[in-house]
């Protein structure tokens, strides 16, 4: 068997990142049959299934290391390019596609990314999700980097302990006063309205649990907005847990109280990003290790 057809390998990943043919199409500046033929001949290069045509486009298990190899020939070409051509003529902008907890976005990783030399064509795209899912996005490619709290490592990835996000159970004091005047007990807890981010968002649960000893199923508002999580708690919608680096405030202006002093939850984080000797990966993580030093425990 050829080897594979990089502008194949291209136009793969652009169907996955953009969610459809059509888009991809635009990205490229090709028309979308000539996207169409380029996915058929991979498919046909490697005798399987590599999309999945639905709303949007997703890599099958055939397509994911494909999907990665993609991602990591693009970064390494426009690194080579870049140096080639030197810092004036510029190699092409090197994305870097990562993905982080909504909290450690709202909080101590963007940091990181500011703190990184500057140096022209560098964009990045980030992305949200759970930290216990976001390792998902490293295995099917779509991702360079992942704030998780996996410590096993991906598959081609390296994994470094980043350190762990502190969490205080906060509510205001006329929330706590009403739901909460025997104290943070398991009767309690299962009828106090409880402030919840997605679905995926298991934390406010694993702290229920760790502090009474069995799972509780109290009544739950999902806010996935890290600004409108913590507003619904500032005005008694529920109870939540809050890092630390944005309680604070409220603790100390008295809009908040903490619900069960002394006790808290540690969500540990790690830092996997894949194994390429990569300028531009060595000096993300770096910036991460540093911020992550700082900013968690």
């Amino acid at each position: 068997m050829e080897g594979l057809d990089s502008a194949q390998l291209r136009t793969l990943a652009a169907v996955v990142a953009e969610g459809s043919f059509d888009a991809a199409a635009q990205l490229l500046h090709v028309t979308p049959s000539a996207v169409s033929q380029r996915i058929k001949a991979l498919e046909e290069a490697v005798g399987q299934v590599l999309v999945r045509r639905a709303r949007p486009c997703v890599a099958t298990d055939a397509g994911r290391p494909l999907l990665r190899l993609a991602g990591q020939l693009a970064l390494l070409e426009r690194e080579a390019l870049s140096e080639a051509r030197g810092p004036l003529a510029g190699g092409g902008r090197v994305r870097v596609a990562v993905v982080a907890n909504a909290d450690s976005l709202a909080t101590w990783f963007p940091a990181a990314l500011a703190r990184l030399p500057q140096r022209a064509g560098l964009s990045f795209d980030l992305r949200q999700d759970d930290q216990d899912h976001t390792a998902e996005l490293l295995r099917d490619g779509s991702v360079t980097a992942a704030v998780t709290a996996q410590r096993e490592a991906v598959q081609g990835c390296r994994v470094l302990r980043l350190g762990a996000m502190r969490y205080r159970a906060l509510a205001t004091p006329e929330f706590a006063a009403s739901h909460f005047g025997e104290g943070f007990t398991a009767s309690e807890l299962a009828g106090a309205p409880l402030i919840v981010f997605d679905r995926k968002d298991r934390v406010q649960h694993r702290f229920i649990r760790a502090v009474t000893g069995r799972p509780l199923d109290p009544p739950v508002h999902y806010v996935p907005s890290v600004p409108a999580f913590s507003e619904a708690i500032r005005l008694g919608l529920g109870w939540g847990l809050v890092p630390e680096q944005i309680a604070g405030a409220d603790l100390a202006a008295g809009r908040c109280v903490d619900l069960a002093p002394g006790r808290h939850l540690d969500v540990p984080l790690y830092w996997q990003h894949w194994r390429l000797e990569s300028d531009v990966l060595n000096a993300l993580t770096a910036a991460v290790r540093a911020v992550a030093a700082e900013t968690l425990r």
